[in-house]
């Protein structure tokens, strides 16, 4: 396994991924190939720790198995790490096994890893509130009076969640640029992306019941990464007084690997101190904050065409967000509204505190006053058609192998004539 792989044993995301013209199927990265669950079962490996694994994993979506609960997860995970250990023998003595089930990685089409039941995007990093709040409302207090009291968030649409790779349209819609001008429509010229974290529900809950802060492990089956790509334009022209809509609506990009919250345990940091104190419901035990980095790169067409290398736009850090994966969890319970099985929660854009941790165009060039230089020699204060964004992420603390994410990416298309 190449030294530094995001996929270590460690690790052991779960996607689905396509082979040749065969079904698509669940499979875990490990180093730069893809194990087959479907024919570890087959070969009766999975006996004795899930019922009925080959159905399962035959699956094109990870629901199925996402569905049946922390139990399962917890010893599909530990067998899975036995497996794999290079001291187990058990995939090399069943005849073939190995090379039936260990497929490289450049000979995969990973799908989208879960059917999302509901998204709901929140906004919790307070620099990102905080930036946003004084370029939308110069002169008065940036944060809203309720955005330190609750986790805010808004529901998006579940369809136009896609996988890393497919290509994002340029959307239209109206815009409204001064007070005495009239509301135009025309495609978007504020393309923004929005680097993110989301955590995907495995356990439901019922209808009227509420999630408390300390049962998060036993719904949330892991974390991907997600782009929410904004039509800024289009967004601040609709957004009062009920909140995003179109400008949000029309695609959001994750990562095709879902990292398995128990893998994700060697790095839970203290979260930002909250003041003034939340209420009950929202407190926690434990550290819940996560020693995560993202990378956020950009390609110009132009760029491509040269085959220069991305530029590097910004790195936020994960572990400073505000508000918390099992706060952001109970407040969207705390009504009694249920948890269905690809529930997806997504952080909000990820910001520091320092100019090259922004998590956002907007940001990044302020609104567009600030233009960023790129290496041909052009600039950006959005984005434009051929762009391509990537995002990546790894967790790291020492003693500890690196754990990854692999990454999110997009290319910006132009817009369909309405």
């Amino acid at each position: 396994m190449p030294g530094g792989s995001d996929f270590s044993l460690a690790n052991l995301p779960y996607g689905v991924f396509r082979r040749s013209r065969q079904p698509p199927k669940v499979g875990v990265a490990i180093g730069e190939q893809v194990l087959d669950l479907a024919e570890v079962a087959r070969a009766g490996l999975f006996d004795d720790v899930v019922d009925g694994g080959e159905t399962l994993f035959r699956a094109d979506r990870l629901n199925p198995f996402m569905a049946r609960g922390r139990r399962t997860w917890d010893a599909v995970r530990t067998r899975l790490t036995e497996l794999l250990d290079a001291t187990d023998h058990r995939l090399r003595d069943i005849d073939g096994l190995a090379e039936r089930a260990l497929v490289p990685a450049t000979q995969v089409e990973l799908q989208l890893p879960f059917e999302v039941a509901d998204y709901v995007d929140f906004y919790a990093s307070i620099e990102h509130a905080t930036n946003l709040g004084r370029m939308f409302r110069p002169g008065g207090e940036p944060l809203l009076p309720n955005w330190r009291h609750l986790p805010v968030g808004y529901h998006g649409r579940a369809g136009t969640v896609v996988v890393s790779g497919t290509p994002i349209v340029r959307p239209n819609g109206q815009r409204k640029l001064g007070d005495t001008e009239a509301p135009t429509f025309c495609p978007s010229r504020m393309l923004d992306f929005e680097a993110e974290v989301g955590f995907v529900v495995g356990s439901g809950s019922r209808l009227g019941s509420t999630v408390a802060t300390d049962d998060v492990a036993e719904h949330v089956f892991g974390l991907v990464l997600v782009n929410d790509w904004s039509a800024r334009d289009i967004q601040a022209w609709e957004y009062q007084p009920l909140g995003p809509f179109l400008g949000k609506s029309f695609a959001t990009s994750v990562s095709p690997w879902v990292v398995a919250l128990a893998a994700l345990e060697p790095f839970r940091v203290p979260s930002p101190v909250q003041d003034p104190p939340v209420l009950e419901y929202l407190r926690t035990t434990g550290d819940w904050g996560l020693a995560l980095d993202l990378e956020v790169r950009l390609t110009s067409a132009a760029m491509g065409r040269r085959g220069s290398r991305p530029v590097v736009l910004s790195r936020p850090p994960f572990a400073g967000l505000y508000w918390t994966i099992p706060q952001m969890l109970a407040h969207a319970t705390i009504n009694g509204a249920s948890l269905r099985t690809g529930d997806l929660f997504a952080s909000g854009t990820v910001s520091g505190t320092a100019p090259d941790t922004l998590g956002s165009l907007i940001e990044l060039a302020d609104r567009g006053r600030v233009p960023l230089a790129l290496p041909d020699g052009s600039t950006r204060t959005f984005l434009e058609d051929g762009d391509t964004v990537e995002i990546s992420a790894a967790c790291a603390a020492p003693g500890f192998p690196r754990v990854g994410f692999g990454a999110v990416s997009g290319t910006v298309l132009p817009t369909h004539r309405a």
